[in-house]
C-alpha cells in the first residue's frame, strides 16, 4: 500500500561559516551562527555544521576549501561584508568561486532595502558557485540574516538542483 504521509526530503546540506572580529576579544557569532541553522533548517536543509572563525583571509579560505571539497551543497558565510580594511570575506570568496551570480548578491542586498535596511547596499558580498557547491556572503546583522536569508533560500534550492542535475 502506497505511502499517503509526507515524503522527508532535504534541500541539501549545508555548512554556516561566521566570520568575526569578536574572536580577537574572547566572544563569539553572537547568535549568527545559530540563526542561520535555525532558518536553513526550517527550509529543509541538513546542516552539518556551524564554524565560527577569525576575520583573517587564510582562515576563510580554509573554511570555504574544506566546504567545497566536503561536498556540501551550500555555504553561508556570515559577516566580513562590509568596507572596513578587515572585511575580506568578499575578497577571499571571489579567488575560491569558479562562478560569480551576482544577480543573487544584487537581490540579497535589494531585499534589505526593501526590509528598510539602507546600508544593505553597503553589503560587498558576493553569491557563486565554486565546484558543485553554492557560496553565498551575507553581512552580520540578525535582520540582513534574516533578510538574506528568506530571498536566499529559493534561489538556493533551484541552483542545487540545477548543479545536482547531471542533464541540465
Amino acid at each position: 500500500m502506497p505511502s499517503t504521509g509526507p515524503t522527508t526530503t532535504h534541500a541539501g546540506r549545508a555548512l554556516i561559516v561566521s566570520i568575526t572580529d569578536q574572536l580577537v576579544h574572547g566572544e563569539g557569532d553572537g547568535g549568527a551562527g545559530a540563526l542561520v541553522t535555525e532558518l536553513l533548517t526550517e527550509a529543509g536543509f541538513v546542516v552539518d555544521g556551524s564554524v565560527t572563525i577569525a576575520s583573517d583571509a587564510g582562515d576563510i579560505r580554509n573554511a570555504l576549501n574544506t566546504a567545497v571539497i566536503g561536498g556540501v551543497d551550500l555555504v553561508v558565510t556570515v559577516g566580513g561584508t562590509g568596507v572596513s580594511p578587515r572585511d575580506v570575506t568578499p575578497d577571499v570568496t571571489g579567488e575560491v568561486l569558479d562562478r560569480e551570480l551576482p544577480g543573487v548578491a544584487q537581490a540579497l542586498r535589494w531585499s534589505g532595502m526593501a526590509a528598510g535596511v539602507t546600508d544593505a547596499v553597503i553589503s560587498r558580498g558576493l553569491v557563486g558557485v565554486s565546484g558543485s557547491t553554492m557560496v553565498a556572503n551575507v553581512a552580520g546583522s540578525r535582520t540582513a540574516i534574516r533578510d538574506g536569508l528568506a530571498t536566499l533560500i529559493p534561489l538556493a534550492k533551484h541552483v542545487i538542483e540545477e548543479l545536482s542535475d547531471p542533464e541540465i
